[in-house]
This record gives C-alpha cells, structure tokens and sequence, in this order.
C-alpha cells in the first residue's frame, strides 16, 4: 500500500512538472497584450478579401488590429503564407502545398479573388511593425531544416512578432536555437482527426501539454472550444502562463470565455476596441 501511494504521488510530480511552461527569465509581453488578433489577417468577403492575403494583412494593420497567420514551405523551400495543407478549398486544387514550387502558386488565386498566396518576406514588408505578429508553423516534417530556413526572414524583422506551433518539435527548435524569441504552444483536444493507436496517443499528449517540460513555452494557445480540459486549467491556474484563446467567432463567445484567457484571436465578426483587455 505504501509502495502504491509513492509510486501514485512520483506520478503527479511528474505530470506537474511535465505541464510546466518557462518560469525563469520570463520574457515581456507587454507588446503583445491590450489588443485583439485577426486570425489569418482581417478577412471578409473571399472575393474582396480572402483569409491569409495580403489585402487582408493590410485590413488589419489600418484597424490596428494584431495578425494571426500561418506559414508552410513550398517545395523549393520557400515560406510562404498559407493555412491549409491542401490547397483545395482555397484554390481548387487537389495539391498539397510542399509539392509544388513558389512560381507554381503564384499562379492560383485565393478563392476567385485577385489575391495570391502571399511569401512570407512580402507580408513582413506590408506589416513593417506596425502591429504584433503570430506566426504560426505549420510544419510536421524535416523541422529543424524547415525552421532554418523561415527563421532567418523573421530575424531580419524589426517589429514584434512570436512564433507558435502545434508540433512540439517547432517550438523546442526555437528554445534551442533562437531562445530570445517569444514562442508558444498550440493545442487542441484532438489534432489528428483519424487516428490509430499511436496517433491516439500523440492527440493525448498534445492536449495535455505533456511536451511542454522540453519546449518550455512563454505562452499556449488553447482551442477555446476545449478550455474545459484538465491539463490546460492545471497549467494556467499553478503556473500562469500567457494563455491565448482560438478562435473566437461571435461576442457572444467573447464574452463566454473573457475570463479564461489573456489574448484572443478572432475571425467571422469584428470585435470594438473599447472591449479591449
């Protein structure tokens, strides 16, 4: 009985220390905080325009709004701003985005409009600082080649901008390599949605931030819609972290879930700056 009540207690040390975010040398946010994100720029009519564009970016910035967006590799190696990874239900095509070159996407439209997939360099030139950034990685192979290659874009960057990731591996790259620059984890309760056994137990790490002894995040980024589950709560009420809400699509869920979390990303409605945090 003895044995089983160190061994139950060696456990939940273990996950406490597990869940744990960067605590020591925490860095200032302060640039990130008092302001709404709009997920994949300030987009509206897809025609006029579409998510991650760079008429969009450019909304966004005029409304003082900070940006969400997302960044891939093409298949010559060049970041460029895109969400899915598919290019289906944006530009029609049955294509993944690494395998196809930059000059081949440029000649794809975003959902009809005039507006193209934008390179990274390009909305980093639109933005110029003016408001913070969220740069979300969406890479899941040859990470650390991957991060070597976008990284250097964003080293050159002036303005104020983290970087975010729902592969673990990402964010550990940017603590060991680049360990100035703000970084997050993404989390959802279940990033693959058809799984097997060992992709089961991926989602079950994943969602209960199981990684974050090695990333050591400044902040997570937590599917509103989830905000219930366990390991998040524990993580945010024992260490206080930054806790970023996505994404939030009404006020109604604004107000919902105000209290939860620090920062906000939106889409699908527009929400008044005297709400402000």
């Amino acid at each position: 009985m003895v044995k089983l009540l160190i061994a139950l207690i060696l456990i939940i040390a273990l996950y406490i220390l597990a869940i744990m975010p960067k605590m020591l040398n925490r860095p200032d946010l302060s640039k990130f905080t008092g302001r709404y994100y709009a997920h994949r720029g300030l987009h509206q009519d897809k025609a006029r325009v579409p998510e991650n564009s760079l008429a969009a970016f450019k909304l966004a910035v005029e409304k003082n709004y900070g940006i969400e967006l997302d960044v891939h590799l093409t298949r010559d190696g060049e970041p460029v701003v895109f969400h899915d990874y598919n290019l289906m239900r944006v530009c029609g095509l049955d294509r993944k985005i690494r395998d196809l070159t930059f000059k081949e996407l440029r000649r794809l439209s975003l959902f009809d409009s005039d507006q193209y997939i934008p390179h990274l360099q390009e909305v980093l030139d639109l933005v110029q600082g003016r408001v913070p950034l969220i740069v979300e990685f969406k890479i899941y192979q040859e990470v650390a080649e991957a991060c070597r290659i976008i990284a250097p874009y964003l080293d050159s960057y002036q303005g104020p901008y983290c970087i975010e990731s729902f592969n673990p591996m990402v964010v550990y790259w940017y603590k060991k390599n680049r360990p100035k620059v703000i970084r997050g984890q993404l989390a959802t309760k279940d990033i693959y949605k058809e799984v097997d056994y060992r992709k089961g137990i991926m989602n079950f790490v994943l969602r209960n931030l199981l990684f974050n002894f090695i990333t050591r995040p400044d902040f997570i980024a937590y599917d509103q819609r989830f905000s219930q589950q366990f390991s998040y709560r524990l993580c945010k009420n024992l260490y206080k972290p930054l806790t970023i809400a996505y994404t939030i699509q009404s006020k109604e869920a604004l107000k919902k879930k105000y209290k939860e979390f620090d920062l906000f990303i939106f889409d699908s409605f527009i929400p008044k700056e005297q709400e402000i945090i």
